[in-house]
């Protein structure tokens, strides 16, 4: 499986190349999820990702969808055919996953949408291949072995890519990108908590360019 998401101006762009960082969101109140998708965005991170960790998830997915056409918006933090049923039913465009089992994959499949399955172990990465799931979430991706983990896989895997979540901050989201086979990297620090308890979007947009132009 190819994870293609559609953006704006590239409707068959891989998800892992829409931008070199990937937003991880929890949303504890949905009347934020707007004007934190609108910064975001407005700093060049159009794909965000947000965890269903909070009863407020899909209601902040399907705000973002309906209010932001310019964000790609997926739900992460996916563990059950129920979550991936009602990510699709909230407008998500994408899915991601800490993990996998052959249950969560096939309903991922079901799904019709793009998704980056998590693995930790180069066996997950060489079963996923098998299954012709070609790009993945690496995750944790500091306390798994980080970017030396990751440059070893790279030559006897070359058809896997990545994102690493997990760990990764504007300090070492560099080293990953800089890695052949990272598309992006997954992270929250364009998000402090202090920000967004206070409603300072201007805060959440600067930062956002700064992590867009990671990669320029």
């Amino acid at each position: 499986m190819t994870s293609t998401a559609p953006s704006p101006g590239s409707p068959d762009s891989s998800l892992l190349d829409l931008a070199p960082v990937i937003p991880v969101v929890i949303v504890h109140d949905v009347a934020d999820a707007v004007p934190m998708a609108r910064a975001l965005v407005a700093g060049g991170l159009p794909a965000i990702e947000v965890t269903f960790r909070t009863p407020a998830a899909a209601d902040a997915i399907r705000a973002i969808a309906d209010e932001v056409p310019d964000a790609v918006v997926g739900a992460g933090t996916v563990l059950t055919q129920e979550q991936v049923e009602t990510a699709v039913a909230a407008g998500s465009r994408f899915l991601v996953t800490p993990g996998w089992t052959d249950r969560l994959l096939g309903a991922l499949d079901a799904s019709g949408l793009p998704y980056l399955p998590g693995v930790s172990t180069t066996s997950e990465v060489v079963a996923l291949l098998e299954r012709g799931v070609e790009e993945m979430k690496f995750f944790p991706a500091e306390a798994a072995g980080g970017t030396a983990y990751l440059k070893a896989l790279a030559s006897p895997l070359p058809r896997a890519r990545f994102c690493p979540t997990g760990g990764v901050h504007a300090s070492n989201a560099l080293g990953y990108l800089s890695l052949p086979n990272v598309g992006c990297v997954g992270g929250t620090w364009m998000l402090p908590p202090d920000a967004l308890e206070a409603g300072d979007w201007t805060r959440v947009e600067s930062l956002a360019r700064e992590a867009a132009a990671l990669r320029g």
